[in-house]
């Protein structure tokens, strides 16, 4: 699987340090300690196979498939790659003993800035009842009577169980305030822990506009776009029947680009609509969800560098039809695999179980899945720094207690990332 085209990516700023409590797991053999910064170099080797996602490198695919391998770490940074009977001297030495390590996950669709769950509607959808408690409204309530300390945790609580599964960098949205003060005051918790922050005021029409959702269009794209865009990097929008329509859509991501957010957009999910044909338009990072496709779409996004961003998790909670991301890859789109981890729709923040979900139930391999969770996220928010383990990338990685990524597909489920580095500091 090579993608037709790669996106050109952007700089990206320095990441902000993550401050979620990191849990000590079990690990190979280090003759360093762990949880240290430090400029010494370090040698990770008896590598049984590397996941660079450089196609320079390796077995020529995209993968960068090194096996037998090693992998140097000094400072932030990647500094060598290559077979482990190359590897030259350093400061430190850790044995992987025989396990598989990959690019750290790029997670680049999540909504963790929120309060309260939805335990109730995913039982009744399981059960075969209807349910109409109100959805993301639901969310909203609870949001909004949440105090800052209370996401905060909620926030720091689902990222550290992120990052014990391999995720080293995520994306998340705001959307569950849908006021100036509760959208400006998610962007702001969420900005303390990564700068891949997106203003999502157009989630849904907010409850307090039910009845002039024109009103509401003018607060997201005026008033609460003031008071966002100072936390953000990104701007989205639900465009689908009961959200945001086309020309809503325009108008929010036009109003988010002239301040400076680049646009990503909820796309297609539910039906066919002008979501994707909008993200080309537009020129979008990536258009998610990509459920309902024309072959005009798929030309589009083939032509373009916006990602399509698929998110299996979502299916598989409500029981939706799987997007065909056979159809995508075939046709040259740069796919991207997330969890689109949120409290209705998609409560996981699992990158493995989406790859084993896309490996089965919407036909990619696990070559694809894997590169499309690594380099693909990386792809999804323009950036070259991460999702890939080459010299000059970050040093963001994950041990495998297995021989190869494919374990990831094959053995669904199974707790198997042992050891997470980020910016050259082991954090599991």
């Amino acid at each position: 699987m090579r993608p037709a085209r790669v996106p050109e990516a952007e700089p990206a700023p320095e990441p902000t340090a993550d401050q979620a409590t990191k849990d000590a797991m079990s690990s190979p053999t280090t003759d360093s300690p762990a949880h240290s910064a430090s400029t010494a170099s370090t040698l990770i080797t008896n590598i049984a196979a590397l996941v660079t996602n450089d196609p320079s490198l390796g077995d020529g695919s995209p993968l960068g498939l090194i096996r037998d391998a090693a992998l140097v770490i000094d400072g932030q940074r990647v500094a060598w790659t290559g077979e482990r009977s190359k590897a030259p001297a350093t400061d430190n030495r850790v044995d992987a003993g025989g396990r598989a390590v990959l690019p750290g996950f790029v997670d680049s669709h999540s909504h963790l800035v929120f309060a309260g769950d939805r335990t109730a509607e995913f039982n009744a959808r399981m059960s075969g009842r209807t349910y109409s408690a109100g959805g993301i409204r639901t969310t909203v309530a609870a949001t909004r009577a949440a105090t800052d300390e209370e996401l905060e945790a909620n926030l720091t609580r689902y990222l550290s169980e992120a990052l014990r599964q391999g995720t080293t960098t995520f994306e998340t949205k705001s959307g569950y305030g849908l006021t100036v003060e509760d959208e400006a005051r998610a962007l702001r918790i969420a900005a303390r822990h990564t700068d891949e922050v997106t203003y999502l005021g157009a989630h849904i029409v907010s409850p307090d506009h039910a009845e002039d959702p024109a009103a509401y269009v003018d607060l997201v794209t005026g008033e609460m776009l003031d008071a966002c865009a100072p936390y953000a990097r990104w701007i989205d929008v639900f465009c689908e029947k009961g959200a945001f329509d086309g020309d809503q859509a325009r108008a929010i991501l036009t109003a988010g680009k002239a301040r400076g957010l680049h646009p990503r957009i909820h796309a297609n999910q539910l039906s066919h609509g002008p979501g994707v044909q909008l993200a080309v338009e537009l020129d979008a990072a990536s258009a998610d969800h990509c459920t309902h496709l024309t072959d005009a779409d798929v030309d589009a996004l083939a032509h373009s560098r916006t990602v399509a961003t698929l998110l299996p998790g979502a299916e598989f909670s409500t029981r939706a039809e799987w997007p065909d991301a056979r159809r995508l890859l075939d046709a040259g789109v740069t796919v991207a695999l997330s969890t689109d981890c949120n409290p209705g729709s998609s409560f996981t923040s699992s990158v493995p179980f989406c790859v084993a979900l896309a490996v089965r139930d919407m036909r990619m391999t696990p070559d694809e899945a894997v590169w499309s969770a690594t380099a693909g996220g990386a792809r999804a928010l323009r950036r070259d720094d991460i999702g890939r383990l080459a010299p000059g990338a970050y040093a963001d990685l994950l041990l495998l207690d297995a021989p190869s990524h494919v374990h990831l597909a094959y053995r669904p489920g199974v707790p198997l990332v042992t050891g997470v580095w980020r910016r050259g500091v082991r954090e599991v």
